[in-house]
């Protein structure tokens, strides 16, 4: 149904040019919307105009006009006053309002549609007669992107996203969730990587204007066909999670960018516990001391070089060895061995999935 504001903006804007008072009410004859000064109550006219056959009729100087939502009677329009002038003005208004009914009708159904299709709540039949019928492509290549709005809970971002795309009618925008707002984008450059690219960045600077702060948005692969949205969806929703746990300090993550953190997410703590155990034994990771955590990280990063390590952490190669193998004694895993290094580097994003699971529980 057309919000009482947007029939308000429509009569005022045609009572603009028209000269011509408009009133709208609903089949009950309660007024909706109107132009006119003081209250004028329709009521008695408009219960007499909805028993008749009539889709428009003049009682008592004025011009009523009826419009249906399918072949339920929606709204009354009343224009004011007499004659042919009045007559044009009043069939105009209803063809607007009219025209209105249809393009939010099809707005909520194009809504409802993607929050089905999202969710999986459909059959592949269905899929197919939706989207023929709300004119939506079926074959156009689309990627989703999710947007973490839980620390802006105060913002209405969905309503932000959704008036900055409003020009890019095959795009989609809509919430299945208080948590995220989603935008199914379609990608119709060669290039797919550098449009994706560019649409984050829009994006990002769009919700940089409105002060919403560091706001995460994850996406997931791009999809050929409409039936395959909802996989980059569920693809971008366990970016978002994965990217939480071990990609903090960044603002958007891939799904294609998850690489082994994906695997460790679908774990179950039980087994995550267990490998622990057996890595660490009596040792518990959490406890290492700054140094040592400083030492793995930048070790990791350089690939296992000693040499450029140390050159990084402005210390000598000697003293880089030395805390070397003091993790080896305390763990038994010599991070010199790329076997070792990589059952050290798991283990630690065991330790932290683990971690961040607890705080969910709590």
């Amino acid at each position: 149904m057309v919000s009482n504001q947007i029939l308000q903006q429509s009569i005022e804007g045609i009572k603009s040019i028209s000269r011509v008072d408009l009133c709208v009410t609903d089949a009950d004859g309660k007024t909706i919307a109107s132009t006119m000064t003081g209250t004028v109550n329709f009521q008695t006219q408009v219960q007499e105009f909805v028993k008749s056959p009539a889709d428009s009729q003049e009682i008592q100087n004025s011009q009523y006009f009826k419009i249906y939502d399918e072949q339920n009677l929606e709204y009354i329009v009343i224009c004011a006053g007499g004659g042919e002038n009045s007559y044009l003005v009043g069939k105009m208004a209803a063809f607007q309002i009219q025209s209105l009914a249809v393009a939010y009708k099809e707005r909520f159904d194009k809504d409802n549609f993607i929050k089905n299709l999202l969710l999986d709540n459909l059959l592949l039949v269905d899929i197919y007669g939706y989207a023929k019928r709300l004119h939506i492509p079926l074959d156009a290549n689309r990627v989703v992107f999710l947007i973490d709005i839980t620390a802006n809970k105060d913002m209405d971002i969905l309503s932000i996203v959704k008036e900055a795309m409003n020009s890019e009618k095959r795009d989609f925008v809509s919430a299945v969730d208080e948590k995220n707002v989603v935008v199914i984008k379609e990608i119709q450059g060669e290039n797919q990587q550098k449009e994706i690219e560019n649409s984050l960045a829009a994006l990002q600077k769009l919700l940089k204007k409105e002060n919403t702060g560091n706001v995460r948005i994850s996406y997931g692969t791009v999809v050929g066909e409409i039936k395959d949205v909802s996989r980059s969806y569920k693809e971008a929703k366990m970016a978002l999670d994965v990217g939480g746990i071990f990609f903090e300090d960044r603002n958007v993550i891939a799904y294609g960018e998850l690489g082994i953190g994906r695997l460790i997410y679908q774990l179950p703590i039980p087994l995550c516990k267990m490998f622990i155990k057996e890595i660490f034994d009596s040792v518990n990771p959490e406890e290492f001391d700054e140094e040592t955590i400083i030492t793995i990280k930048k070790f990791f990063e350089n690939s296992l070089n000693v040499s450029e390590t140390s050159r990084q952490l402005f210390i000598h190669r000697n003293t880089l060895v030395y805390r070397l193998d003091k993790i080896q004694k305390t763990t038994g895993l010599d991070l010199r061995i790329f076997e070792d290094a990589i059952t050290f580097r798991i283990a630690l994003m065991v330790v932290k999935y683990m971690k961040y699971m607890e705080k969910l529980e709590y």
